[in-house]
């Protein structure tokens, strides 16, 4: 009886040792660290977040806690695959510039990632791959109209051929709306900011201006094809662009996420306007705000320079400030002039101003200096 009593504690520790594995202290799909789930059907412990999205394919995939009690044969199927060899089998074949999505991206991302690898099984087989590395991609996507805030059904083209995204207001339209260039585009999915679960948001320059357009589909899988198609065209791009640029120093290059997003207030150039309230995107240098979340164009842009080019962030405002405006200032001075910024809480105070920190602490590039020069004759 007593010798029955002790089994699942030895399952339990011999469970722990398949644990200890290199490879099965971080979660299979995500990276997330200690992974407190394991899928008995496919043989890799994950996190709490991945244990949810694998139970949505309940035929591929059951899930069991860590901390349950573990029978033998269980334990087994663990130590025999374990995370190390499923990754060998599942991602055999995933293409440089597919995104492969960590613990703190949407869950459409994470989903489809996971999706991609234990139900289509699409990265041991090559052909499986065509829908996102052919180099050209057509299909409708709804885009936000610019001014109503409606979404419309409009046709998109992929093309690595011509370097470009191009979308089209009506389907036998001839001519474009927009031409988005490949060299200058970005993906990032929006989900909360859209209000759709598969929201993306695509930034482009024209006349050296950041564009947004806002699109969604209702399918998923469709919408991450779309993503990973940016991120394959602009990988072949860059590829052409910096020849002796190798897969590792390239992918970083494909697609960016905001460094930060959110509510401020700011005044003008001489600071004796009011402060107006305004939501501010941190894309990479490029300080950016719109009146709106939603707005296609920014209001203006600020260029965020380097230290070693007397760029600075501090908190609070000049004593001379006036105007009403949230208590926690943040000044950024510039070798032309300062701005002057105002946030509603310490909290967000703080997360900007260490946000505008990491961006002046890293030396500019080569071609960072003609942006700069770009946006110092601006009018």
């Amino acid at each position: 009886m007593n010798s029955m009593a002790l089994e699942p504690e030895k399952g339990q520790l011999r469970l722990q040792d398949v644990l200890s594995r290199t490879g099965n202290e971080a979660c299979a799909d995500c990276g997330n660290p200690e992974p407190d789930w394991a899928s008995l059907t496919l043989g890799v412990f994950v996190c709490q977040a991945c244990s949810l999205l694998h139970r949505s394919i309940p035929h591929i995939s059951r899930v069991k806690c860590v901390q349950d009690t573990w029978e033998d044969s269980e334990v087994e199927l663990m130590a025999a695959m374990g995370n190390g060899a499923a990754k060998a089998k599942y991602e055999q074949k995933v293409p440089a510039f597919y995104y492969r999505p960590t613990h703190t991206d949407c869950k459409l991302l994470r989903e489809q990632w996971i999706r991609a690898k234990y139900e289509r099984n699409d990265f041991e087989f090559m052909e499986k791959q065509e829908p996102y590395s052919a180099g050209y991609r057509e299909g409708f996507l709804w885009k936000r109209g610019r001014d109503n805030g409606q979404f419309f059904s409009r046709k998109f083209v992929l093309s690595e051929r011509e370097g470009a995204l191009k979308y089209f207001n009506k389907q036998d339209a001839r001519d474009p709306k927009a031409t988005m260039k490949i060299e200058t585009l970005n993906a990032t999915f929006q989900p909360a900011k859209i209000g759709n679960p598969c929201g993306l948001q695509i930034t482009y320059l024209k006349d050296n201006s950041t564009r947004n357009i806002f699109v969604y589909h209702s399918d998923a899988k469709e919408m991450v094809d779309w993503f990973n198609s940016i991120r394959a065209a602009r990988f072949h791009y860059l590829q052409v662009a910096f020849p002796g640029a190798s897969d590792e120093e390239l992918v970083p290059k494909l697609t960016r996420n905001f460094m930060k997003e959110g509510f401020m207030e700011k005044t003008g150039p001489k600071h004796t306007e009011g402060f107006k309230k305004r939501w501010f995107t941190m894309d990479d240098r490029r300080l950016m705000y719109f009146k709106d979340p939603l707005d296609a164009y920014a209001r203006g842009e600020v260029f965020i320079g380097s230290k070693e080019n007397s760029y600075t962030v501090l908190a609070g405002l000049p004593p001379s400030t006036q105007g009403y405006h949230w208590n926690h200032g943040i000044t950024i001075i510039t070798p032309d002039r300062k701005f002057l910024f105002a946030c509603e809480t310490e909290a967000e105070q703080r997360d900007w101003i260490a946000a505008f920190q990491r961006v002046i602490n890293r030396p500019m590039r080569p071609q960072e200096y003609a942006v700069e020069a770009h946006f110092k004759h601006k009018p």
